[in-house]
């Protein structure tokens, strides 16, 4: 009998994408819908680096993240985007397994490294607001690189042990029907023919150490922020401080929300359905929204769209 699991545990060398489950009449509207997403992705985050790299006043630690933000939002989304682009057009909607591990594995590693970097962009208010004199020193160029090389590190570690974890399991041929739209750890125990306690365990103290921790420094920066602000006399000085802080604001409680709603909770496993609708959220239309909302809430964006544009 044990033999016989093992050779159905080596059988499977693909899986089956059940995607968003809406009528066929449907798939054609969804189709276009996540492409004109996708294409506002690409557009946005393109245009975002090269606006950044081509204007010499938006080489500041500020911008050098956001641009590495611009950057994980479009290799995250392009992770996920075409093959359910390509689904939607498919009967077949199958997926390797080796191709199933590779897109979760970029997945875990872009999607940690941006939750490490939004902490870090919220460090970076911080010590512009709250210590301006020493801005320049604790966020030099070198300083700013090794905040970013360590955030993919942590992203790499979190993505290699998720992914080792997830690998680990055993799936038989009879089961290979994926209740999700990409490759992910929930659904992916969902089908395992083993038990799968270990790997939940795994999942969540991961993901609620790094989601909670991230969390906190974000919260403890913007508390300092929050102080230093109050203490300015003029109105307007208040709201301009406020105004460099309220992009990114909208994009940590937008992606942390999520997250944190589908992995950082000992239930989120038995919840497929509800995690196919949020994971829509944190895959597709936040990483659309970023660059809109840094580009349209952002004074120096959009008055560097206007010398480029302009020619000047």
């Amino acid at each position: 009998m044990k033999n016989e699991l093992n050779r159905n545990y080596s059988e499977v060398t693909e899986f089956i994408l059940l995607g968003l489950r809406t009528p066929p009449e449907l798939q054609m509207l969804l189709f276009l819908a996540f492409l004109l997403i996708y294409i506002v992705i690409v557009v946005g985050d393109i245009s975002m680096i090269f606006v950044i790299w081509v204007d010499s006043r938006l080489h500041t630690p500020m911008y050098f993240f956001l641009r590495n933000l611009s950057y994980l939002d479009l290799r995250y989304s392009t992770d996920i985007a075409p093959k359910t682009l390509a689904n939607f057009l498919s009967n077949e909607k199958k997926i390797s397994y080796n191709g199933c591990a590779a897109q979760f594995f970029f997945f875990a590693l872009f999607a940690t490294t941006e939750c490490f970097l939004l902490a870090v962009m919220a460090f970076d208010r911080f010590s512009a607001i709250c210590s301006p004199l020493l801005y320049p020193v604790h966020m030099s160029q070198k300083v700013c690189v090794w905040l970013v090389t360590g955030s993919y590190i942590c992203g790499v570690i979190n993505s290699v042990v998720q992914t080792g974890f997830t690998l680990s399991l055993h799936f038989c041929e009879e089961n290979r029907n994926l209740d999700h739209f990409f490759c992910d750890v929930p659904a992916l125990s969902e089908i395992s023919c083993v038990d799968t306690f270990v790997n939940e365990i795994v999942l969540f103290v991961f993901s609620a150490f790094i989601i909670i921790a991230m969390t906190k420094a974000i919260l403890v920066s913007y508390a300092y922020i929050l102080s230093t602000v109050l203490k300015i006399p003029s109105s307007q000085g208040r709201s301009k401080t406020f105004s460099t802080c309220g992009s990114h604001i909208a994009v940590v409680s937008l992606f942390y929300g999520t997250v944190f709603f589908t992995y950082a909770q000992p239930g989120a496993i038995t919840s497929p359905q509800q995690n196919k609708i949020i994971a829509v959220f944190y895959t597709v239309i936040i990483l659309m929204l970023n660059p809109l909302i840094y580009s349209l809430r952002n004074r120096d964006v959009r008055d560097a769209v206007k010398r480029k544009l302009c020619g000047k």
